[in-house]
């Protein structure tokens, strides 16, 4: 079993809302078959190895600004 701090996630992504989104859309790439970034068991849960790749700094997320509406 694969043990993740909350601290060392936090330290990478501050929001916890944004944290879910990440893990959470990075999970659905996973099931769907894109390859692991990082050295894990292939026994480990698809969220487990989600929260790696972002303790790790394999995976990151990029605010995109909308333009103003006139």
């Amino acid at each position: 079993m694969l043990y993740v701090r909350i601290e060392s996630l936090l330290k990478r992504i501050p929001s916890s809302f944004k944290l879910v989104i990440l893990a959470s859309q990075r999970v659905i790439e996973l099931n769907e078959g894109k390859e692991k970034l990082v050295d894990i068991s292939s026994k480990a849960k698809m969220s487990n190895v989600a929260l790696e790749e972002i303790i790790q700094g394999k995976i990151s997320y990029k605010v995109i600004k909308s333009g103003s509406k006139k």
